[in-house]
C-alpha cells in the first residue's frame, strides 16, 4: 500500500494513526503542502480535489480519511477497531461521517491563525494568492481568501466554533461514562476525531473544553500516550514547528475566547 500524505494533516494523521494500530506495512509518499505540491498534475489524477490523503491499494485508490481508516481496519483481523452490535457500528459511522464537518472547523481555525501568521510571515500577498487560485474547488478558494483576510474575525472561525461546541457536547455525554468513543473501547471512533482535538492542543486551544468539558482531557492524554500516537504524529511534528504552533495559539486564544463565550 503506498500512501500519498503530508506530517502535519490532520486527516493523514487519522490514517497513520490506523496505520499503525493495525500494524498494517505501507510505502510513505510525503507531500510538501506548503509547497503545493498537492496541486501537481500527477497527483491531482490520484485526488482532483488535491488535498491529502490518498491511500493506493493495488488497483484500489481511496481518498477521504475515514472511509481509508474503515478499510485498514477491514484488511486485518488484528485489533479490531470496529465494534459488532448493530447500534454500536451506527454509532461509529455517524462520527466517521461527521468528521467531515469537524475537518472544515479545524482546517478554518488552523488556517485563520498558524496557516495565517506564517504566510504572513513568509509569503507576500501576491504569493499566497497564487497559492491559492490553484485550488481547484472556487467555494474553497473564498474560504481561504477570507480567513486569509480577516483571521479569526472571519465568519469561518464563528462556524467552526458552533461546530466543535456540538463535538464536545457529544463527546463529553459519551465520556462522562466511558474511557473510549467506541461503544467504550478504543477504536474508529476516537480515531475519527483524536487529530482534530490534538490539532486543537497544540495550538493551546484547550481553553476550549478544560472548564466546560472536564472529560476531553483525560480522553485526549490517554490517546497521546498510546503507541500509535508517538508514531503516526508526536514524531513527526519537528519542535520548532510545534513551538511556533504552540506560540501563534497562545496569541489567537483572547480572541478565539471572547466568541466561544457567545457560541
Amino acid at each position: 500500500m503506498k500512501l500519498y500524505h503530508n506530517n502535519n494533516s490532520v486527516c493523514s494523521q487519522k490514517v497513520r494513526v490506523t496505520l499503525a494500530e493495525k500494524e498494517l506495512a505501507w510505502e510513505s509518499v510525503h507531500l510538501d503542502l506548503a509547497k503545493g505540491e498537492q496541486s501537481n498534475a500527477e497527483y491531482m489524477k490520484l485526488n482532483p480535489e488535491g488535498v491529502v490523503p490518498t491511500l493506493v491499494d493495488g488497483d484500489i485508490v481511496l481518498r477521504e480519511s475515514s472511509v481509508i481508516a474503515e478499510y485498514l481496519d477491514q484488511l486485518s483481523d488484528y485489533n479490531p477497531l470496529a465494534p459488532t452490535a448493530p447500534k454500536d457500528q451506527a454509532a461509529m459511522h455517524l462520527w466517521l461521517t461527521r468528521a467531515i464537518d469537524i475537518h472544515a472547523a479545524i482546517n478554518s481555525v488552523t488556517f485563520a491563525t498558524l496557516m495565517r501568521q506564517n504566510q504572513l510571515r513568509d509569503s507576500t500577498p501576491e504569493q499566497v494568492k497564487a497559492r491559492i487560485a490553484k485550488f481547484p474547488n472556487p467555494q474553497i478558494r473564498s474560504k481561504r481568501i477570507d480567513l486569509y483576510t480577516n483571521g479569526v474575525n472571519s465568519p469561518y472561525v464563528a462556524g467552526a466554533l458552533f461546530t466543535l461546541k456540538r463535538m464536545f457536547d457529544d463527546m463529553s455525554a459519551i465520556l462522562e461514562s466511558a474511557d473510549w468513543l467506541t461503544a467504550g473501547q478504543y477504536g474508529l471512533s476516537d480515531i475519527a476525531v483524536i487529530a482534530y482535538v490534538d490539532r486543537l492542543d497544540r495550538l493551546s486551544l484547550s481553553g476550549l473544553w478544560t472548564e466546560r468539558y472536564p472529560a476531553i482531557d483525560p480522553w485526549l492524554r490517554a490517546n497521546q500516550a498510546r503507541p500509535s500516537y508517538k508514531t503516526a504524529i508526536g514524531d513527526l511534528i519537528p519542535s520548532a514547528a510545534a513551538e511556533r504552533s504552540l506560540q501563534v495559539g497562545s496569541e489567537a486564544w483572547p480572541e478565539i475566547k471572547t466568541i466561544w463565550a457567545g457560541i
